[in-house]
């Protein structure tokens, strides 16, 4: 039986999603399933929880390097989710303009994603970074931290040691051009640590949401405690080179002596 849009209300309530706030959720459908009005209805009551005052924030990138983006008609990458893909394509939805876009409705939507590209994509001018300077609060529903975005702010605010090499494709008077840039990339797994730390600390809130488990708490805090850590060890996200991550161990190839 699907699970009912008003108990999704309720269940974000107790969970302390409140009405007037920034909120940036990453999701998993597969995991919140079955929903009433599927993933349509999980966004509708996330912004009834939310209140006609608060702004709903979800990612919305591309995941292309070959083309460019469109605001109005490309496809959220695939691991983003069906919810994300959805929420971009609703009515009243404002998107970023390029290639690492967010997408947002309510009070700060404008406000955060009219934020021009920074690169690496992540930086304190991006869509994230408008959400922790509004001291925003991040929502995990079904995913656990190795899908919160937020924490790569964390790394480029400690001024992280590795950029790895990435590309995307932009229209330059009318001519695709390929733009060339490094990021402060890895597998995220190790973003995981986050939970203890949120945990040891009384600074995350959880709960059922539909039939899965959510996390939630402010973006300040999370960044604050990766950033105490990370100035600590820089190279804490990455796995050790006896791991064999192939991600981390491209990251440890560029770090800068």
């Amino acid at each position: 039986m699907d699970v009912p849009r008003t108990r999704l209300v309720g269940q974000l309530r107790t969970l302390g999603v409140a009405p007037g706030c920034v909120l940036l959720v990453h999701a998993s459908f597969r995991a919140l399933r079955p929903v009433e009005g599927g993933p349509r209805g999980v966004v509708e009551s996330l912004l009834e929880a939310l209140g006609p005052d608060g702004t709903l924030v979800m990612p919305s990138w591309t995941g292309r390097d070959d083309v460019p983006f469109d605001p109005r008609s490309t496809a959220a990458a695939g691991d983003l989710g069906v919810i994300a893909d959805t929420f971009w394509r609703m009515p009243g939805v404002r998107r970023s303009t390029h290639p690492f876009a967010f997408a947002a409705r309510g009070a700060r939507a404008e406000e955060i994603v009219s934020a021009p590209l920074t690169l690496p994509p992540h930086a304190p001018g991006s869509p994230v970074g408008r959400v922790h300077a509004l001291d925003g609060r991040v929502l995990l529903l079904g995913v656990g931290h190795d899908a919160n975005t937020t924490l790569h702010l964390a790394e480029l605010l400690a001024d992280v040691p590795y950029r790895v090499p990435h590309a995307f494709t932009e229209l330059r008077d009318g001519v695709p051009e390929r733009v060339e840039y490094g990021e402060n990339d890895h597998c995220c797994r190790r973003f995981e640590l986050a939970d203890g730390w949120l945990r040891s600390t009384g600074l995350q809130a959880e709960g059922q949401v539909g039939n899965a488990h959510a996390l939630l708490f402010r973006s300040r805090d999370v960044v604050r405690l990766a950033v105490e850590r990370l100035l600590r060890d820089p190279l804490l996200f990455l796995h050790s080179a006896g791991e064999r991550c192939p991600d981390c161990d491209e990251a440890r190839a560029t770090v800068r002596s």
